[in-house]
């Protein structure tokens, strides 16, 4: 029994190593793995997770960075997927870097796809309050934008095909076949009226052609005219440069005569004094002998008066004649 009793605890001192040895291994295998690798976490709200399960690939630049731990929904949003990534630490996760959904079409496998712009942020290292790892922000999918786009198509074209069911209606068909058969006539008058347009479409051809022949009359004429006007001031050049040539000398001219004009007005003035002075005394003298002639003819009229009557002149006067105080002598 003591024998028995001693086999039992040595093999189950046994196990016991055993069990710390393989617990120690997975210990030392994970601690040395999680080194290399950071987790994070993404919130998916306006992408579908179609396709993605744990153990998706992450990558970045087409280059598999990590893979997907776990996934669930959000219980504090509404709509929103909480995924739980691993990564490897040399990935340059930042700030600005942003998680978008890919899928292949064909197997309709989706893995993850981490976007970072050209003008990287700092790196993602802060963790929130509510959170455990460091949270990556949810990007725009080609795919969904596109898928938006088609949708959104779909739609415009759902409603164009309503309108044009309602514009398809009885009335509007007779409408459109009347509306045809208008323009059918009107085409065929039209192509009546043809030959008419060739015809003026010909005869506005002759009208450009001679008016084509005029212009270039026309322009001929002008470049004789030109140069006849060139000619024309070439001689007015001439002739005003003559203009100037004879005003200066009709200047100087002008300045003798006002020179021999102002010597004659001074001559003139001279000679109006003299004149004056001459006149004066030539007055007196006319006086002096209009004075003298006067009593000389008053003389002479006496004595013709006497001649007048000779019995008077030789008698004297008759009584009748006598003034008062006169007498016979």
């Amino acid at each position: 029994m003591e024998a028995e009793a001693k086999y039992t605890y040595v093999g189950a001192a046994v196990l016991a190593l055993v069990a710390a040895l393989v617990a120690s291994v997975v210990w030392l295998k994970r601690t040395g793995a999680e080194r290399d690798f950071a987790r994070y976490t993404i919130l998916f709200e306006q992408q579908a997770l179609d396709g993605l399960a744990v153990g998706s690939a992450v990558n970045m630049r087409g280059i598999n960075v990590g893979r997907v731990l776990d996934y669930q929904l959000s219980t504090d949003r509404l709509n929103s997927a909480r995924v739980e990534v691993r990564l490897d630490r040399r990935a340059p996760v930042r700030e600005n870097t942003s998680a978008v959904i890919t899928r292949n079409f064909v197997t309709g496998i989706a893995q993850i796809r981490l976007v970072t712009p050209e003008s990287a942020g700092p790196p993602l290292t802060e963790v929130r309050d509510s959170e455990r790892f460091p949270v990556i922000t949810e990007g725009r999918s080609d795919v969904a934008e596109i898928t938006g786009r088609v949708t959104e198509l779909g739609d415009m074209a759902g409603e164009v095909m309503e309108k044009l069911n309602q514009f398809l209606t009885a009335e509007n068909r007779a409408a459109t076949a009347s509306t045809l058969s208008n323009l059918r006539d009107l085409t065929t008058e039209l192509r009546r009226q043809l030959v008419g347009i060739d015809s003026t479409i010909a005869e506005v051809g002759g009208a450009a052609r001679e008016f084509r022949r005029a212009a270039a009359q026309m322009s001929t004429t002008s470049e004789r005219v030109g140069e006849r006007a060139a000619v024309t001031l070439d001689d007015s050049r001439l002739l005003v440069a003559d203009l100037r040539s004879a005003a200066t000398e009709t200047q100087r001219a002008m300045a003798q005569a006002a020179g021999a004009i102002t010597a004659l007005q001074a001559q003139a003035e001279q000679t109006a004094r003299r004149i004056d002075a001459s006149a004066e005394s030539l007055d007196e003298q006319l006086l002096v002998a209009v004075s003298d002639l006067r009593m000389s003819l008053e003389a002479m009229q006496r004595s013709l008066d006497r001649f007048n009557d000779p019995r008077a002149a030789l008698l004297g006067p008759e009584r009748s004649r006598l003034g008062p105080g006169e007498k016979l002598p």
